[in-house]
């Protein structure tokens, strides 16, 4: 398993993480607003078909590090995305539309006192979408696994910016 995400289809990237578990406990990283702040990003959903889908983005939040790189200076005070559930199948399968960035896929399954997390990002624009929100991904599902772990969490901002750079050279000019 690597730590970066792979392409798997135009306009699709996938990552697989081991999260520890168990299942339930990832699921609820993933669906309850307050325990999804402190790794993604704050919100309601309706855990059904068709549910609306809120993301409050505060990167801020999500470690010691506060200050976004300066392209990202426009969402240093957060924004908010909205989508709608598409699949959701308690505690293994959540997917969401992702506003005008596709849609967004959780699969989870246990494995032994762990959980495999595979995450796809469905259904982006173009090459630089791809880039960025793989870099996103990146930095997230660390300081999730850092949460899960009851680690301090790694920096957002150098971690995404870091990783970013790399999926810059990972990923194929189209």
């Amino acid at each position: 398993m690597s730590d970066y995400g792979i392409v798997t289809e135009a306009g699709a990237v996938r990552f697989e993480r081991l999260l520890p578990g168990p299942i339930e406990r990832v699921w609820a990283y993933l669906t309850d607003p307050e325990k999804r702040a402190t790794w993604l990003a704050a919100g309601p959903m309706e855990l059904r078909v068709g549910g609306p889908v809120e993301l409050n983005f505060h990167h801020a939040d999500l470690s010691a590090e506060k200050t976004p790189p300066e392209r990202y200076k426009k969402v240093e005070a957060g924004h908010t995305l909205h989508g709608r559930i598409t699949r959701c199948d308690r505690p293994r399968l959540l997917s969401y539309t992702w506003a005008e960035w596709g849609e967004v896929t959780f699969e989870l399954t246990p494995r032994g006192d762990d959980v495999l997390l595979v995450l796809t990002h469905h259904r982006l624009a173009d090459r630089a979408g791809m880039v960025s929100v793989a870099g996103g991904w990146h930095a997230h599902l660390g300081i999730l696994l850092d949460n899960l772990n009851n680690r301090e969490p790694r920096p957002f901002w150098s971690t995404h910016t870091k990783a970013a750079a790399e999926y810059e050279r990972r990923i194929a000019v189209e």
